[in-house]
């Protein structure tokens, strides 16, 4: 009797000490509280190319050698261009100014093809856009944020790169620069703007990119670009990666080959992503990238005779500040090839687009992947160093849309949490019937598990600071936070999050960081005043605006605007 008395009365504590492990995991995402929404059936053109300013606004834009889009440009205005090889004369829209609050769009104008283009948004928010085709190979373009009732257009400068730049990769580094890597036919790189001691018309020899490059297939298109927290750049191509000093123009070193030996990179399209960085106040700062999807080698040249080879269904992850590094591979759901991989405010991944067998390129994949899946970055992977492992406790399967979303198709968080959807033509012109996938003008909102109806009472709404504060390097603000249930200190947490560039399955310069959060002062039981610490260098978070975070038992607030320099 004495051993059942002495049970009884620990059972009260082992209750609480259970209840408060269980407060510390990572909370479900759950596959029926996510929803899709059809935005607009059509916007008049392929969605290609997302980029996300700071005004709210979405810019995307196709190519302009499609043919006439199904969007006709405003005030009688016509496109001239008899380089054009398609149309000498074109009065319809390659590009539109999204606003994500009215959900409305309007017709741009751009004179010359961005055609599998690149970019990003640079200190003051403008976007700085690279290259394209033909009369746009060497083309620099660039679109500021309007400014209320404002409308701003595309402005053009000509030659303004070095060599024609098709398919390559841009990122923004921490002086405001961008590096432009490789390209069709490229193995070289360049900056923009150039320092007054470059040669404006040479650009630098990249080995890398000759050692990468399959013959026939190339499978180092659109290379994956990562600015390391050394300020060195981790470079992906094909099946290999590098840490790149860009500043002296050396590898500092050679990563490991992914596991299995297949290509990543276009047009064996898989993605991927930088991890969120943690820490950031330590003595050394980890980073771990998340490489997944992808063809296996010879997919591409087995398409034209009529075999379509499965896509791959892994997923490799790197320490990439691990002087031992090794890829741990986990296993997909399912097969993907040209999967978009955004990343969410919460530090999770959304896996998401894309088709399951096949490559990138015209008419080369088929069965689209029309469901998403979320990886829990701090799930409980079993995936493995040396090679195989499953990962399935990380992966979520998220409802499925209707639309499939095959090549040129693209994917971008908004600050309210939600994902922009939209895309897709594997076709060499624009084409609406008589095919399997047909050209897709729509757009569609996926709205992750967190914002859901149920999670409300967790929901953290940003008191202060206000929107577009500006802040600098290593700065500490007052962060003011309320949820409309109680608030667990222990569980709230600050992520900012650069809002990318986002084509052909890559999201160039996307990049979340956790902040260091003070003590949590919590009052009535559901708001709060704590301290946050900005990012203590532009080499963890380039200058430029930033969608700031408060995220509570996992569910993020609706995020608002930050300028760091």
């Amino acid at each position: 009797m004495a051993t059942h008395h002495h049970l009884l009365l620990l059972l009260p504590a082992m209750f609480f000490h259970l209840l408060l492990f269980s407060l510390t995991l990572p909370f479900p995402s759950r596959a029926s509280d996510s929803q899709w929404e059809l935005l607009h059936k059509t916007i008049g053109i392929v969605a290609m190319h997302m980029q996300l300013l700071n005004n709210d606004r979405v810019i995307i834009f196709d190519r302009t050698d499609f043919g006439f889009s199904n969007l006709t440009l405003p005030n009688g205005t016509c496109r001239h261009d008899l380089s054009e090889k398609v149309l000498k004369t074109d009065c319809t829209a390659h590009s539109i100014e999204y606003d994500v609050a009215s959900n409305t769009f309007r017709a741009l104008f751009v004179q010359t093809d961005v055609w599998c283009s690149s970019g990003g948004a640079v200190a003051d928010g403008t976007l700085i856009q690279t290259g394209g085709y033909n009369d746009g190979e060497r083309k620099i373009r660039s679109f500021s944020p309007c400014k209320g009732s404002e409308d701003c257009e595309w402005q053009e400068s000509d030659n303004a790169l070095a060599v024609r730049r098709w398919y390559s990769t841009n990122h923004y580094l921490p002086d405001g620069r961008q590096i432009i890597i490789g390209g069709r036919r490229q193995f070289n790189f360049e900056f923009y703007p150039k320092r007054k001691t470059e040669d404006k018309n040479k650009p630098y020899v990249f080995p890398f990119l000759f050692q990468t490059n399959d013959k026939g297939a190339e499978n180092n298109l659109y290379p994956f670009v990562v600015l390391n927290v050394d300020g060195n750049l981790f470079i992906f191509a094909n099946n290999r990666a590098i840490l790149f000093d860009y500043e002296n123009d050396a590898v500092v070193r050679t990563y490991p080959e992914i596991p299995g030996g297949d290509p990543r990179c276009y047009p064996s399209t898989g993605s991927a992503v930088l991890l969120p960085l943690k820490n950031l106040e330590a003595a050394r700062v980890e980073a771990e990238v998340l490489v997944c999807g992808g063809a296996r080698r010879g997919a591409f040249q087995l398409v034209p005779k009529g075999v379509f080879s499965e896509a791959l269904d892994s997923c490799a992850r790197i320490k990439i500040t691990d002087p031992n590094a090794t890829w741990a591979v986990e296993t997909m759901p399912m097969g993907r090839v040209m999967n978009d991989m955004v990343m969410l405010p919460n530090g999770d991944v959304l896996i998401i687009n894309g088709a399951q067998s096949g490559t990138a390129g015209w008419e080369r994949a088929e069965n689209p992947v029309l469901q998403p899946v979320i990886y829990k970055t701090n799930g409980s992977g079993s995936g493995s160093g040396s090679g195989s492992g499953s990962g399935g406790s990380r992966f979520v399967l998220q409802p499925a849309s209707d639309i499939p979303r095959m090549y040129h198709s693209t994917a971008i968080l908004v600050r309210d949490g939600r994902v922009i959807v939209g895309g897709s033509n594997p076709h060499e012109k624009y084409m609406f019937s008589n095919v399997a996938y047909p050209t897709e003008l729509s757009l569609e909102a996926f709205s992750p598990f967190y914002l859901g109806s149920q999670f409300s009472d967790l929901r953290p709404i940003i008191l202060e600071p206000s929107s577009h504060t500006n802040l600098m390097y290593g700065e500490k603000f007052k962060m003011g936070i309320k949820v409309n249930g109680a608030l667990v200190p222990d569980l709230l947490s600050v992520t900012m999050l650069a809002p990318p560039f986002n084509t052909h399955s890559f999201s160039m310069n996307q990049r979340l960081l956790v902040l260091s959060v003070g003590d949590v002062k919590v009052s009535g039981n559901s708001s709060s005043e704590f301290e946050v610490t900005a990012p203590g260098s532009a080499v963890l978070a380039p200058p430029t605006f930033y969608m700031l975070f408060a995220v509570h038992q996992d569910i993020p607030s609706e995020g608002i605007w930050i300028k760091i320099q």
